[in-house]
């Protein structure tokens, strides 16, 4: 699940928790809507860890600039 999942599950959640007023017989919507979401908490918070992880720069990695000079040794 990527990140737009967990997004999806928070907002889903806290609609069910916090916008409805329906009533199920056997069913807290309420607590439904908390569960939901915390798994996309914890989905975000784990896409996020993953994604750091990725993130490796080489070490000693230098970038080279080139700089234009006409034949008097100037900048052009």
């Amino acid at each position: 699940m990527g990140l737009g999942g967990c997004i999806i599950l928070i907002a889903v959640g806290a609609i069910l928790a916090f916008a409805t007023d329906w009533h199920m017989q056997g069913v807290n919507l309420t607590l439904v809507g908390v569960i939901l979401m915390a798994v996309g908490l914890i989905g975000v918070v784990t896409f996020s860890s993953i994604a750091r992880r990725r993130r490796v720069l080489l070490p000693g990695s230098t970038t080279v600039v080139e700089e234009d000079r006409n034949r008097d040794g100037y900048r052009a």
